[in-house]
């Protein structure tokens, strides 16, 4: 019998036999404030993303374009950042993992992405503002394009390295739900922001992040069996399914804008929101699926079984 199939028939008889050290949780659910580490991982998507689209603005001569994705990279990782360290607690915290590199640790990895990108994206919008240093400003711009998809990217890697059963098991497909949720909330600011007659490769890559988020998100929760039921059920599951009626409106709504501005501006916004809904929504998965022992417990029996059946 497959792994899959072992958890869909014997889940509710090997439910009510675990046991776990004098009546203590299993796991220990995670201590991270939601608006905290909700918005962290939502910005940091956010200005990853944008820095692409300002790239892309700046090399096809489309300065509103630029303009916008340079303003919400500074901004978003602005914000992430203020949300990381008062999370933590401590600023020094922080600069405490910038003492060593340790390419075997997603956070130490994720600390040094930061603090290589916030300074690009910084000297990309002033010199673009100031209109002093442009050479500079240029290349700022196109090394925060460069770093850009790797602080996109490198959360979704960061939750799956970790015990919690809803955020280790969606391993394989978290990086490509979280780059879509990026590229389609990136997409959104633009096409709020930009000029109607320069959003059109944002309105493009918004259909394009929408597909990515939707497909990856449910092939994640296909391949979970019943882990998956944290994310169907409760808060997050709310969160998602809003999430996902949010991006398919928002995508469709820049198929159709064209030079509309405010379907553009209606979109895009749904977009963005869309985007928040799936990074919360996997937050509170996670936090629900660390509190409850099933889906530790049976899933690590069901492997064992399988294990076992395929020696005999």
């Amino acid at each position: 019998m497959t792994t899959r199939g072992l958890l869909d028939g014997q889940a509710t008889q090997m439910a009510d036999e675990y046991i776990s050290y004098y009546n203590r949780p299993i796991l220990k659910a995670p201590t991270w404030r939601e608006v905290n580490i909700g918005g962290y991982l939502y910005l940091g998507g956010l200005a990853g993303a944008s820095s692409v689209f300002a790239a892309g603005g700046q090399l096809t001569g489309r300065p509103g374009l630029a303009r916008a994705g340079k303003v919400a990279a500074l901004a978003g990782i602005t914000m992430s950042l203020v949300l990381l360290v008062e999370d933590l607690g401590r600023p020094e915290r922080f600069l405490n993992m910038l003492r060593t590199f340790k390419p075997t640790s997603p956070m130490n990895v994720g600390s040094w992405l930061l603090a290589a990108y916030a300074p690009l994206a910084g000297v990309s919008l002033v010199t673009d503002v100031t209109g002093r240093c442009p050479l500079a400003g240029r290349a700022a711009c196109y090394g925060a394009a460069v770093i850009g998809p790797a602080v996109t990217t490198y959360t979704a890697v960061l939750v799956s390295d970790t015990a919690v059963p809803a955020w280790h098991e969606g391993f394989r497909e978290m990086p490509f739900l979280f780059a879509g949720s990026a590229t389609a909330t990136a997409a959104g600011a633009a096409m709020i922001a930009a000029p109607a007659s320069e959003n059109a490769p944002a309105r493009r890559a918004a259909v394009f992040g929408a597909a990515l988020e939707l497909v990856a998100g449910r092939l994640m929760r296909r391949r979970m069996g019943m882990i998956a039921e944290s994310y169907e059920r409760g808060r997050a599951g709310t969160l998602l399914r809003a999430g996902e009626a949010l991006a398919v409106a928002g995508a469709a709504g820049a198929m159709l804008a064209g030079r509309k501005r405010s379907l553009a501006v209606l979109s895009g916004a749904a977009l963005m929101a869309a985007s928040a809904c799936v990074r919360l929504g996997v937050f509170s998965a996670g936090v629900a699926s660390a509190a409850d022992p099933r889906y530790t417990v049976i899933p690590q029996r069901a492997r064992v079984a399988a294990e076992t059946a395929g020696r005999t």
